[in-house]
């Protein structure tokens, strides 16, 4: 069943006039779909199990997803079903399209529910769709008893009851005890009330650690010109290329344009590293990584 262009009760409509499968046209069409590929028996096995779908979906109305996507997403897990239904297992496909059907739809509900990803775990998802009505059991049963629970007796006894980990609880209670909000909202009703984006921390360099930087770079810099200075016209050549240059040269290359062994560049270059390291903490005191 095509769904794109149609609203909730065009598609509920059609998906009520749709045929009823008996259980041997059912395994007919499964196995014509399985072994032939045939696209029409899976036409009519999913047209006839789409009224199954839109009633799943109609169940998560409640999560504020709009219906003609929820059936649209138990559309698409009904044809997931349909793709992976064997019906050599003897069991009806209509059974085995629930589970399909279902993860689909809330996949969908937990990706839109709030921009923040609420998590993708079965134990995430148990808390998501099960935690309110769980704890609403727990705090009826409590009150017949004449019991009063705090916030860590009613977390321990949800997480118990799910069999989810207490920290699951804690997080999940987190996510869905508030909306989300926009972070250009005023933080009061005032006129001049700051955003919310205001009290943000900027994650950037402050003005302090660039002009810090700043200068340190400009102190490297001059000890570098100062140690390289103290270096031969071809050992100043020889540490350019190899490493003031965005990519190094190899010492063979270097050899070859020189007529020197790539041995005696490598002594070369060390000698002019000696040279460089002897300067630099004259200057600095210390000796510069860099040049390990």
């Amino acid at each position: 069943m095509a769904l794109d262009g149609f609203n909730d009760q065009t598609l509920s409509r059609r998906a009520m006039k749709a045929e009823l499968l008996d259980a041997e046209t059912e395994l007919q069409l499964a196995y014509a779909w399985r072994d032939d590929r045939d696209v029409q028996a899976l036409h009519r096995l999913i047209n006839a199990y789409m009224r199954l779908a839109i009633s799943m979906a109609a169940k998560f109305k409640r999560y504020g997803a709009p219906m003609n996507d929820l059936i649209q997403e138990a559309g698409l897990g009904l044809m997931k079903a349909a793709d992976k239904f064997d019906p050599d297992r003897g069991v009806r496909f209509s059974t085995y399209a629930v589970w399909w059907i279902k993860a689909s739809i809330q996949d969908y509900v937990m990706r839109n529910w709030s921009m923040v990803r609420t998590g993708s775990t079965s134990s995430q998802k148990s808390l998501f769709f099960n935690m309110r009505r769980v704890q609403a059991k727990i705090e009826r049963e409590a009150a017949a008893q004449g019991e009063n629970l705090d916030g860590h007796q009613l977390r321990h006894m949800i997480a118990t009851e799910i069999g989810v980990p207490l920290r699951d609880v804690e997080m999940m209670e987190g996510r869905l005890s508030g909306s989300d909000y926009s972070l250009n909202a005023t933080q009061s009703v005032e006129d001049e009330g700051r955003e919310w984006i205001d009290t943000l921390q900027d994650d950037a360099e402050q003005a302090a650690q660039i002009v810090e930087a700043n200068h340190d770079n400009e102190q490297l810099r001059d000890w570098l010109v100062h140690a390289m200075g103290a270096l031969n016209e071809r050992e100043r050549f020889i540490v350019r290329e190899r490493k003031l240059r965005e990519e190094s040269r190899t010492l063979e290359s270097l050899g070859t344009e020189l007529g020197l062994s790539k041995e005696r560049v490598r002594q070369l270059e060390a000698a002019a590293f000696a040279k460089m390291r002897k300067s630099l903490e004259t200057q600095s005191g210390e000796v510069k990584n860099f040049l390990a």
